[in-house]
């Protein structure tokens, strides 16, 4: 079982750049998002594509209308009705041809959050992920070669993160932290198959989370296990109550809870959308000029707190962040002033 997961230098700069704007976001929103990572509602975030065939940009275009159906926010992947093509972008891009720049060669899936796709702060110089515009921000390994069976909701799932959802498995309200077995059973022999996967020992004791992550084909250090799957608890998250039915909710294989069945395991298909990832849409990109200007009272409010000194973010002029983000929030203003849809 190969996780989604973003390169660590990616990560780093997240970090980095989070630690410097952590801020307590108030209002209530009851789902798993970085409140200062939305989309202007009411607006259109552009989709290009760097690889794939015309069909495949056709039917990544088409399972997405689950979420833009949901929600004041419209995606346009630049479809030419009299040519069949979708907008494209390439890896020698100096100008944004899209907000959201998908790809299908890298291994495995990712996304960078809503607007951290456009922050040029989050990614190496040169490297092939980040908020550049040459630089993937959302990936869908192998699609161009073979889908999986299940590859609308994996679909959705990317695009949620792009528009700003978290992982389910991360809410603070959930029991996935309870859940999970972290640590190998007692006297486990580290075990690996021909793969490299780490199994379940002579004596049938299972590995737990770190060891087997440890192995193929994740690989992952205990501190990425700790990024990818512990609970979120940044001051900049905001959660509401755990939702079974969420396609952000991963379907782990069952060792990796202590309980069968467990209250931390999905209980939808992952495949469409459930009732609250669109209530947690339709919250973080509302339709009434109310709404609006709740969510603009927010997100003022985590820029407030954010402050404009440089300390926390090595190598980046912070009054220019700080610039940046309150444009958002001008756009939020300019929207709940055009009123509701």
């Amino acid at each position: 079982m190969e996780l989604e997961s973003l390169p660590d230098d990616v990560v780093a700069a997240i970090e980095v750049r989070d630690h410097w704007r952590r801020a307590s976001a108030g209002g209530g929103l009851e789902f798993l998002v970085t409140d200062i990572a939305r989309w202007t509602p009411g607006s259109t975030v552009r989709v290009a594509f760097l690889d794939g065939d015309e069909q495949l940009h056709a039917d990544i275009a088409g399972a997405t209308s689950q979420i833009t159906d949901a929600c004041n926010l419209e995606l346009d992947f630049g479809h030419d009705e009299a040519t069949g093509t979708f907008r494209r972008w390439t890896t020698a891009d100096t100008a944004f041809a899209a907000e959201i720049r998908v790809s299908f060669d890298m291994g495995g899936y990712f996304s960078l959050v809503g607007t951290d796709s456009t922050d040029r702060t989050i990614g190496s110089t040169g490297g092939p992920v980040g908020g550049n515009p040459g630089q993937r921000s959302l990936n869908l390994g192998r699609y161009a070669v073979n889908r999986p069976a299940q590859w609308e909701g994996t679909v959705r799932h990317e695009f949620l993160h792009a528009l700003g959802f978290h992982h389910s498995h991360q809410n603070m309200r959930g029991t996935c932290e309870d859940e999970f077995r972290w640590d190998d059973e007692a006297g486990y022999v580290p075990t690996q198959d021909g793969d490299g996967v780490f199994v379940a020992d002579a004596q049938g004791r299972r590995p737990g989370i770190y060891t087997y992550l440890a192995g193929e084909p994740n690989r992952w250090p205990r501190a990425k296990v700790d990024h990818n799957l512990r609970t979120e608890d940044d001051p900049d998250v905001v959660a509401g109550p755990f939702d079974s039915q969420s396609v952000m909710l991963y379907r782990f294989p069952a060792f990796f809870y202590k309980s069968n069945p467990s209250s931390c395991a999905p209980a939808g298909t992952g495949q469409n959308l459930s009732d609250g990832d669109k209530r947690g849409l339709n919250l973080l990109y509302p339709h009434t000029a109310a709404e609006l200007a709740d969510l603009q009272s927010r997100a003022d409010a985590v820029l407030q707190s954010i402050g404009t000194g440089t300390d926390g973010l090595p190598g980046t002029d912070g009054d220019n962040l700080v610039g940046a983000y309150r444009s958002r929030v001008d756009a939020l203003v300019t929207a709940q002033a055009a009123g509701a849809d």
